[in-house]
Parts: C-alpha cells; structure tokens; sequence
C-alpha cells in the first residue's frame, strides 16, 4: 500500500503548490543559486506575444502537443495514416492515435545537435524533436511497435518489451556520421513501458495490452461526455510511473519525475520531494486531441502546468527573469537531481503560472481561449528556442545544459 503523502505527488496540483514553494523561498533570497526578478515578466510577455503573433496570426493556436510535431514542414503525416484505418470506428482511431503519441513521446529526449532524419517519402531532413517525431510515425507506420504484422498500426506490450536498440538505430538512421543521444535509455524506457502495459490490464487492456487501452479505462471518468485532463495524467503516474529509470524511488516507491529541495519542509515521507511528471504532462498534453478525436471534450486544462523542460526555462534565465547568482557555463552538465536543476526546473513551473495571465492581457485572450497548453505551443517554447538561438548560436542550445539519460528532458 501506498503512503498517502506518496500518492498526493502524482498530481499536477502537487506539481504546482510545491514549486510554487520553491518560488517563495528563491523570493526571500535564501537560495545560493538563483535570484528572481518579477519585473522582467513583462519584457517576456511581450515577447512571447509577439512570437505567438508571428506564428499564429489569426490567434488560432493548437495545443503543445506532439502532434504539431508530426507535421514537420507543413506535411499532416496522420491523415495519410488514418487513411489506412478504413471501416475502424471512433474508438479504434482514438486507441491508435493514443498507441502512435506514447511511444512518440517517450523517444522525444533531446537528440543532439548531429542528428538528421531523412524523410524518403518527402525528401525532407528534419532534426530535434521534429526528427524524432517523424522518425517514430515512420517506425509505427511499417509496424515497428507491433507483434502482429497482419495489424502495423499498433503499439503493443509484446513488440515494445522486444525491441532491441539495433531495431531502433536502423528506423532512426543512426550511424557513426549520424549519432543520436541515448539511443540505449530510449530502448531501455520503451521495453520498460511494454513491462508497465503487461502489468495493469485495468488500464491497458487484457488480450493485447497497449497504450490505447487507456481510451476504455479512462471512457467512464468521462461524465456526460466530458473527460478532465487531471483523469488522463492520473492514469499515466498510476500506469506507467516504473518506467522512468532515474525516478525518485521512496520506501520502494517508484515516484518518477520528482526531485529534492530544501524549500518543502514537511514531516511525512514527502518531505523535501518536489515533484514535476514533465513527460507524463507533456504526454498528457498529447492526448488531448485523441480523446476529443473520439467525441469527448477534455476539461480542466490549466490543472495542468507549464513543462519544466529546457526551452522554457530557458527563455526565463535568457530574459532574466530567472538570474544565476554565479555566471554559469552553458557548456557544463549539471546532473538532474541536483539541487541548481530542481530549482530552475521549479521556479519555471511557478513563473509561467504568473507569465500566463501577462500574455492572455497582451493578445486580449481569456484563459479559457488560452489555457497553458496554448501559452506552450504559441508560446514559450518556441520563444526559448529562438532566444536560444540569439544568445548561442547557430545551434542555440540551453542557457544550463542538463546531464540526462534521456527521460526526463
């Protein structure tokens, strides 16, 4: 059984209040790494404002999703997938859609600066999180995820618990000339997931575990045909939290994406445990359009938070509004669990809650029409990569490079 302190970490209103921790403390200068300047929020504001113009002129903005990452040069990939699952219903759609972003996701680590992926149906060369994300349609679409070659399109326990990295070195072009970043961590967390999938048939499914069991698991938390988001990440920590190889483990208790600091003082087993779930949020961001692909409209959006990863902390430390108190060497690694990453990765949940409603006032948008997962895709993280960018080019890496094994970041 599970101690209820440990259970309360595997949600996004935890996320929140104990950055928000993390923030307060920082604020009162007891932090020896950062300091904060408010006042700066504006000028990121505006920026974030004018990039999300830029992109989106008409304010029309999709989720921060991995699906704005299958269309990679202006090419929708899915449609010419879906086109393949003539005579499938609404609900076999939403399972596939759920199957392909899964395994999508959990391959999206930073992929390193010389990585390329040539796209042979397009000629295209794309590279990063767009490269991964072709790379991983192109894998699922010729059955790379599935046992069963009379059913391609599928991501089942079976194939996953199999996969081996020379399998996935091939579908993603890995070569000596062209090397990706932990390619061993990306198979060890996908047959950690086939592992995780076998193990709950409540949630995945009994005759063929898979990803897109969720849709029928999660079908009846969906009252009168509304599913909130909070339901599909509390699914993802209670399913899948095992699989993160350099998650927090306490009294036995796989907890995932969780770090420590001394801002969270608590006398149970969760003190000092500050906890993010980045990729389950990210995925959870993922899901979104599946579930409402199969009908259902997904509520409570901004219960999620902002993604604690490198473009949007990124662009608060370049914009100063996150400010080292020692100049940091973007070229040096800083292990993920150290107390300097928990702390930026905190006070980038905390700060984009109070940068949110600066951007909504600038564009004349509600939080409704604008909810987090807008802000993200408009947004944050395409400023932090273009001010990235600005700062330390050509290739624009973080202001604070991360030592991870590739699921986290």
């Amino acid at each position: 059984m599970t101690p209820p302190e440990l259970v309360a970490l595997r949600s996004p209103a935890a996320v929140r209040a104990r950055c928000h921790q993390v923030l307060d403390y920082v604020r009162v200068g007891h932090s020896p790494h950062f300091t904060v300047d408010e006042a700066a929020l504006d000028g990121v504001a505006d920026y974030v404002a004018q990039v999300t113009r830029q992109a989106y002129p008409t304010l029309d903005i999709p989720y921060h999703s991995r699906w704005r990452h299958f269309d990679a040069g202006g090419v929708d990939r899915w449609a010419a997938l879906e086109g393949r699952l003539e005579g499938a219903d609404k609900a076999e759609r939403a399972r596939v859609m759920i199957d392909l972003a899964v395994v999508s996701v959990l391959l999206d680590a930073g992929a390193g600066d010389a990585w390329r992926y040539r796209e042979e149906a397009t000629g295209l060369t794309v590279t990063r999180s767009e490269g991964l994300a072709v790379a991983s349609l192109r894998m699922f679409e010729v059955g790379g995820f599935s046992s069963d070659p009379k059913v391609p399109l599928r991501a089942d326990a079976k194939a996953l618990i199999g996969l081996d990295a020379a399998t996935l070195a091939k579908q993603f072009q890995v070569s000596d000339d062209n090397p990706l970043v932990g390619v061993s961590g990306r198979v060890a967390l996908i047959n950690r997931l086939g592992n995780a999938l076998a193990a709950r048939p409540d949630l995945f499914g009994t005759e063929v575990p898979r990803p897109g069991g969720l849709y029928d698991a999660l079908l009846p938390k969906a009252k009168i045909g509304r599913l909130p988001a909070p339901a599909i990440l509390g699914a993802l920590l209670d399913g899948l939290s095992s699989i993160w190889p350099s998650g927090l483990d306490v009294e036995g208790v796989a907890l995932g994406d969780v770090g420590r600091h001394p801002a969270v003082r608590v006398a149970d087993l969760s003190d000092q445990l500050v906890p993010f779930h980045k990729l389950s949020q990210w995925l959870t961001y993922s899901l979104l359009e599946p579930f409402e692909a199969a009908g259902l409209a997904v509520t409570e959006l901004d219960e999620l938070t902002a993604l604690p990863e490198y473009r949007n902390g990124g662009l608060l430390v370049d914009l100063e509004v996150i400010v080292p108190r020692q100049p940091i060497d973007p070229a040096q690694k800083h292990p993920v669990s150290s107390e300097l990453v928990v702390e930026w990765r905190a006070l980038t949940v905390a700060l984009m809650d109070l940068l949110a409603g600066r951007v909504r006032e600038r564009l004349g948008l509600d939080a409704s029409q604008f909810p987090l997962a807008k802000l993200l895709q408009g947004g944050t993280w395409s400023a932090g990569r273009r001010i990235a960018a600005e700062r330390r080019p050509p290739a624009g890496p973080p202001p604070i490079a991360i030592d991870a094994d590739g699921t986290v970041f």
